[in-house]
């Protein structure tokens, strides 16, 4: 993944020396900078953890059943209403 925008930000990061030998490491293996190496290895972490944030695709038939599943009725949890009525391991003496 190459982004060929123009790149007019900086964005500084202090890491251990470590860190740093091992970015060096992974970049020289990739063939890229360590610079590019660090903004796509980033830009491909940003995208998978904002993917299901951006994007809810599903069929008429899927939409449905969900919709009918957010609109049905909570089911009966006997053990969770149990759980509930208990007392807290806070609470007992």
């Amino acid at each position: 993944m190459t982004t060929r925008t123009a790149r007019t930000e900086k964005l500084d990061l202090r890491l251990s020396r470590k860190a740093k030998q091992m970015l060096r490491s992974a970049a020289t293996a990739a063939h890229r900078s360590v610079s590019e190496f660090v903004l796509e290895s980033a830009m491909a972490r940003a995208e998978e953890t904002l993917a299901d944030r951006r994007y809810f695709g599903l069929e008429a038939k899927q939409w449905a059943a969900f919709m009918a599943a957010l609109d049905a009725s909570p089911r009966e949890l006997p053990r969770l209403k149990k759980l509930f009525h208990k007392p807290s391991v806070f609470e007992s003496a």
